[in-house]
């Protein structure tokens, strides 16, 4: 990458690496389902990718304003793609204001990006009980020592951790064996891809409307001009046993 500062206000990159993934990329290279796929290339990821887990997750509320920010994917299961927040936080209260979601995990070592579209659902209390238990004790009450998202003073989550620590009665030499119950304001969320509706275009992605859920696969290749599969779920199937529309789009 070259970057050239041509006045102290500007910033200016000229040039990037090119990329190139060996391995092909098409509608009859994949699995039939996306999830399958998923699996397969975050399996691939994990060898060669620094956190591959890190996934970007952009909200909307209610009014139309947008927001993104990094946080950790924990789960696939049959239905979606898992992750774990403050029910309370910006990202949760947008989410329910507006439940639909984007993901995007970009994998650099091995050139490869997952970009998912689709409604939200919050996972069941006993499965965000299932994983609060393997958090690190540290990260359990960090869960109920921080108002996510709220403005907050000097010193004063530490305070807040401090009471929480004495609530719980937590020694240092306890600290392996410590019981940690799940706050009540936190826990999973679900992107589950949807259907298109009916008046929506397989053809034509600018006239699919807000219903519309898609998984995408992207390799790099040079000249930037890159493989690109994306996975539509066929109106009327079902969250647990969907059907998909495979398709190559122009990079």
């Amino acid at each position: 990458m070259d970057v050239v500062i041509p006045a102290p206000d500007k910033i200016k990159v000229t040039s990037h690496r090119q990329y190139h993934t060996p391995d092909p990329l098409s509608p009859a290279a994949v699995a039939p389902s996306p999830l399958d796929q998923f699996r397969l290339w975050f399996t691939e990821a994990q060898g060669a990718v620094l956190e591959p887990e890190a996934m970007s997750l952009s909200t909307v509320t209610a009014n139309g304003v947008p927001s993104s920010r990094f946080v950790l994917f924990k789960e696939l299961d049959g239905r979606g793609f898992v992750f774990y927040t403050n029910y309370e936080s910006r990202k949760s209260k947008e989410l329910s204001e507006n439940p639909r979601a984007a993901l995007a995990f970009y994998w650099r070592e091995v050139h490869r990006q997952v970009r998912v579209v689709g409604r939200v659902e919050k996972v069941s209390k006993a499965q965000s009980e299932e994983y609060f238990k393997t958090r690190p004790l540290g990260s359990r009450l960090g869960a109920w020592a921080s108002e996510q998202s709220a403005v907050v003073g000097e010193g004063e989550v530490k305070e807040r951790l401090d009471k929480v620590k004495e609530r719980f009665g937590i020694q240092d030499e306890e600290r392996d064996k410590a019981d940690i119950p799940l706050p009540d304001f936190w826990g999973g969320w679900r992107v589950v891809p949807e259907w298109v509706t009916q008046t929506s275009s397989y053809e034509d992605v600018s006239n699919i409307d807000d219903a519309h859920s898609e998984i995408e696969f992207w390799s790099g290749q040079p000249s930037r001009l890159h493989d690109r599969v994306r996975y539509l779920r066929a109106e009327g199937s079902s969250d647990d046993a969907p059907q998909w529309k495979i398709d190559r789009i122009s990079p």
